[in-house]
């Protein structure tokens, strides 16, 4: 079975065995992968003479069930999310709990960023945002622009800020006018788009790099006692006096949810009571496809590049020469490529 992987900065295609799914696991057959860049750039900056797997985000076809699996069989169609089950691969097996069903008239295309969509519901969830408040979305690269769509079908205030003027205008085209390529037009309309509250409730940085000019910023956009949340690999220094100033908060969302990294959860497929962990990182898999299956969001648009496994060296290059360009990649498996 052919996988992709990093190699001393490189991207291979590797060998690799599936095998036979475990308890609690199902084995599934790929039809797309959805690259994530900023997560899978950083493992190719840094790969070393250990290959590493690539990839967390797919959808595909069950072909195998493990024993303990409830409400899934062979033929069906799943979204999956989470490494080191989910990856650029021809086959993989995933825990159950990191899958969520994908009705028939949901495209395969888009419940393939179900990764994606579970990381950008999260980051809502630890803004805490309440019916009626704000929400400043910086970075619209996939991420950002999935985060803000998500906001605005929960029916927040949204606006959202990107440097260059194409993603910000894709934003504009997704029914979002508060869509910015320079802070100082967001400034300059904050107090209007909040509804005359001085300030966002929260701002959501899903920016990558150095992050104490634009820390110290977003401090300034939020109201007294608003958030920031840090979403994408951006470094945190900030001042502290602009944060005691409006006794903010300043969180950091983690992944796609809880259950992320405890091994009962995903490697052994304990799922958590729902009375005590309302929203685990499976669930959230499961809003973003009922999102897409409402047809509340949209990730057609998103999609920039359709490229065979085989071929993924390819897409990784256009990420490294021109990555403002390029906005969704998918690998695809098959008759699909």
């Amino acid at each position: 079975m052919k996988a992709v992987a990093a190699w001393k900065g490189s991207i291979i295609i590797a060998d690799v065995e599936p095998g036979n799914p475990q308890e609690g696991h199902v084995l599934v057959r790929t039809e797309y992968s959805a690259i994530s860049p900023g997560t899978e750039m950083s493992f190719l900056r840094k790969a070393s003479d250990q290959q590493v797997l690539l990839g967390y985000s797919a959808v595909g076809i069950v072909e195998q069930v493990g024993d303990n699996v409830t409400g899934l069989e062979p033929g069906q169609r799943v979204a999956c999310y989470g490494a080191p089950y989910v990856k650029h691969a021809e086959r993989f097996t995933v825990p159950a709990n990191l899958t969520a069903a994908v009705p028939e008239h949901v495209r395969p295309e888009e419940a393939a960023f179900a990764g994606l969509g579970a990381i950008a519901i999260h980051a809502l969830r630890t803004a805490d945002l309440r019916f009626g408040e704000s929400a400043v979305v910086v970075g619209l690269g996939i991420l950002g622009q999935l985060l803000a769509q998500i906001a605005s079908a929960a029916a927040f205030r949204v606006a959202g800020l990107d440097l260059n003027p194409r993603r910000a205008e894709l934003l504009r085209g997704h029914g979002i006018g508060h869509s910015f390529d320079s802070p100082e037009r967001l400034e300059g309309e904050l107090i209007g788009f909040t509804g005359g509250v001085h300030g966002a409730d929260s701002v959501l940085l899903c920016a990558s790099g150095p992050g104490e000019e634009l820390i110290n910023r977003s401090l300034q956009w939020i109201r007294d006692k608003g958030k920031i949340v840090i979403v994408g690999d951006l470094s945190m220094e900030f001042s502290r006096a602009m944060m005691f100033g409006k006794e903010a908060q300043v969180l950091i969302s983690r992944a796609g949810g809880p259950g992320r990294y405890d091994a009962q959860y995903e490697l052994e497929n304990r799922d958590y009571p729902i009375g005590y962990v309302r929203w685990t990182e499976g669930r959230n898999i499961g809003e973003y496809i009922r999102l897409l299956s409402e047809k509340r969001i949209s990730v057609l648009p998103l999609i920039s590049d359709r490229v065979p496994m085989e071929r993924a060296e390819e897409a990784y290059v256009k990420y490294k020469s021109d990555p403002s360009s390029i906005m969704g990649t998918l690998l695809t498996y098959g008759k699909q490529g």
